[in-house]
């Protein structure tokens, strides 16, 4: 969504709320969060009741919007903000509002694009595969079997998506275990010359290796899309000065959304996402 479409949205609390209200419910038509029913109806305080089990909810109930209570401006500005990449300190400035409260609903976006993650289905065609590490505070061992730093595996649609995700190691076993699940048997898997990767041959897939340490590509096969990740995803995390090992998977799953929609209104879809109901998990 560009500046001026943005300002009008965000102009009253009304105009507000009617924009995220259309993400709340499918076709318009309201429905029961508990069990489901179209069988409701509202009362003047704006809160809805089920004719068929008598549960009493508001629009924003069992949703990630419902989990911090701010006005529907204040939400729409830190969405915004948090698209343009600001700091969760910037955001908290910009918007008047205390940094804890900010801070939880930063972490309530990264969990929504976390859940929305699991909708990615099966690459497939061309698929490039590769490790990488991230973070670490001391000097020392890079790349593989570098100390103090979170491996990732990732895998690469050319021309489609990335999936990222946090391993406990590199092993066979562990790169292996997620390709299977990822990539659709029958795909031309690219990767480097690491051992783990010997057995996708025998796993479904047309295998072919890059020596790294001779050329960086022989015509098709090179992992050159995927490194351009690493990079996109490093350069961005840097500016953070250090994330958490508990908290690192969420900001790897934003850089990992940032990337397959580069080339989308990412404003407009981070809002649906925040407007969904709250798996019943988490």
């Amino acid at each position: 969504m560009d500046i001026k479409s943005f300002q009008l949205v965000v102009r009253k609390e009304d105009t507000a709320r009617r924009f995220l209200t259309k993400w709340l419910w499918k076709n318009g038509r309201r429905f029961c969060i508990r069990c489901k029913s179209y069988r409701v109806y509202r009362f003047s305080d704006g809160r809805v009741r089920c004719k068929r089990c008598g549960y009493r909810f508001s629009e924003w109930t069992g949703r990630w919007l419902g989990r911090v209570r701010i006005s529907a401006i204040d939400w729409l500005w830190i969405i915004k903000l948090f698209e343009l990449e600001l700091s969760t300190r910037k955001i908290a400035k910009q918007v008047s509002i205390s940094y804890p409260t900010v801070l939880k609903a930063v972490d309530l976006i990264r969990r929504s694009i976390v859940v929305g993650s699991k909708d990615y289905g099966l690459v497939s065609g061309e698929v490039e595969m590769d490790e990488a590490y991230f973070g670490g505070k001391r000097k020392g061992k890079r790349g593989r079997g570098a100390a103090h730093k979170i491996p990732v595996f990732g895998i690469l649609e050319r021309k489609g998506i990335v999936l990222v995700e946090v391993v406990r190691d590199v092993s066979a076993e562990s790169l292996l275990s997620l390709a299977i699940k990822k990539v659709r048997r029958g795909s031309i898997v690219y990767t480097d010359r690491f051992r783990g990767y010997d057995a996708l041959m025998f796993c479904g897939y047309r295998h072919l290796r890059v020596d790294h340490e001779k050329i960086f590509s022989s015509g098709k096969v090179y992992i050159n899309g995927l490194e351009g990740f690493w990079s996109y995803a490093k350069e961005r995390l840097i500016k953070y000065h250090g994330v958490s090992f508990k908290k690192f998977p969420l900001y790897l799953k934003e850089m990992e959304f940032r990337y397959n929609h580069r080339n989308q209104d990412t404003f407009e879809i981070l809002t649906q996402k925040l407007c969904n109901l709250v798996p019943d998990l988490l």
